[in-house]
């Protein structure tokens, strides 16, 4: 009993100092993970009678980073196409012949961008990505008059929905619950639906709440163009402007792997968008750096997540705090669903329900025990990670988003949070009738 309060206090103390932005989350993470370990009595380097490496050192920060090895793998492929989308034009293409579709109807404006960002949000990846974005799909927003807050709502729905079909999330939950990848896929395809019917929902209903209004804080210029070269015309460009399609297709279609299927996302883009040999050659060089630099963030959220995932599923640490977990996790369904949707906020701020954050060790943990099934973890996990995605007020692109047209972070918090808290609740029930 004494081990279980200790690790509770170590979990209150960490996610004290997370949230408060005393540690950085990924540090926070593994400093969790070395303190459970420690707490539970595992040396920080020893084997077991059978000759197996059992230390914090080798079971828990080692094979932590390792765990997620895939996950980070998809990240940086991931990272890398969505920077060569942007460096061939494909990115400020799709945006600028969304908006010359809206003309100058606010709502249409709104819809055809939220529709592109969602797009382009399949592949992209990083705050970099999101700035390249955000500085060519606020102006445009903001010209047309639609609020400043509604604007940066549009933009982070529409990196919400993409985010449904982005495959590096995809290889993250399959890594941190031990769940098919079928099954995520299809899960993250009815939570694209329901997130897609609140979006809209969002859209009329502040539409009408709060009209037109030509107010606008943040630079208007949009020229700079990070190095992008003009789209080929015709179908060539068509071809190129179809590119975030393509890793999609190869995986939920002919069922291939997820970095392989970036691969063949790098070769059609680099086929269609070629200006020669040794342009698209040096395009791709300048698109990998540049991609692993977006992607860094992420990376080390992984690799954090990966220790403090080992961390909470040691068989050391399960031992100590699986009556806790036993005590506290739903089991039927009706509890289930009122526990995992009125307690979707603590998904905000790295909170315990958090997927990228200390939910990914509860997450774990709870699939560890066996109280109820890995798919039905998930499906929780995944649905309240919908309110996470574009609400949380520590998010890079919420605070990055809210700086550019000059508002506080917590006002596009307060704005969404009904509608994102829904859309996980509805995610949840189905979560509940399919997987309990």
């Amino acid at each position: 009993m004494t081990q279980a309060i200790l690790i509770f206090l170590c979990f209150l103390v960490i996610s004290a100092l997370m949230i408060t932005r005393k540690l950085p989350a990924f540090i926070a993470m593994i400093i969790m993970a070395v303190g459970f370990g420690l707490l539970a009595g595992l040396p920080l380097v020893g084997v077991n009678e059978a000759g197996a490496q059992i230390g914090v050192l080798h079971a828990i920060i080692e094979g932590g980073v390792m765990r997620m090895a895939a996950a980070i793998g998809a990240v940086i492929f991931g990272a890398w196409l969505g920077r060569m989308v942007t460096l061939t034009g494909v990115t400020k293409t799709l945006i600028r012949k969304a908006a010359e579709f809206g003309g100058d109807r606010p709502l249409i404006v709104g819809f055809a961008l939220l529709a592109a960002v969602t797009f382009l949000y399949t592949n992209l990846i990083g705050l970099g990505a999101l700035i390249m974005i955000g500085t060519i799909v606020l102006p445009i927003l903001l010209s047309v008059g639609i609020p400043a807050v509604s604007a940066a709502c549009i933009l982070l729905l529409g990196l919400s929905m993409g985010f449904c079909f982005n495959l590096f999330q995809w290889t993250a939950f399959v890594n941190i619950m031990s769940v098919p990848l079928e099954v995520v896929q299809q899960f993250a395809t009815i939570l694209f639906f329901i997130t897609a019917v609140g979006s809209i929902a969002f859209m009329f209903i502040e539409y009408k709440r709060q009209g037109i209004k030509y107010a606008f804080s943040a630079p208007v210029s949009t020229d700079e163009d990070d190095g992008e070269q003009a789209l080929p015309k015709g179908i060539r460009g068509v071809l190129c402007m179809i590119t975030p399609l393509v890793p999609l297709v190869m995986v939920m279609a002919l069922s291939l792997p997820i970095i392989p299927a970036f691969i063949i996302g790098l070769i059609w883009l680099s086929i269609f968008s070629s200006k020669g040999f040794g342009k698209t050659m040096n395009m791709l060089t300048k698109a990998a750096f540049a991609g692993v630099n977006d992607a860094a963030p992420v990376i080390f959220l992984f690799i954090g997540l990966g220790v403090l995932v080992a961390g909470v599923t040691n068989p050391a640490v399960t031992a100590i705090i699986h009556p806790v977990i036993v005590s506290i996790t739903p089991t039927t369904r009706i509890p289930y669903i009122l526990f995992f949707a009125l307690l979707a906020p603590l998904s905000l701020y790295r909170g315990p329900l958090n997927l990228f954050g200390l939910g990914g060790g509860v997450a774990a943990l709870i699939v560890g025990s066996g109280i109820i099934p890995a798919v039905a973890v998930m499906g929780a996990f995944v649905a309240i990670e919908r309110l996470q995605s574009n609400t949380c007020p520590t998010n890079s692109q919420n605070v990055w988003t809210c700086s550019y047209v000059g508002l506080d972070v917590n006002v596009v918090t307060a704005r969404l949070l009904p509608y994102m808290w829904a859309v996980a609740g509805v995610g949840v029930i189905v979560a509940a009738f399919m997987y309990m």
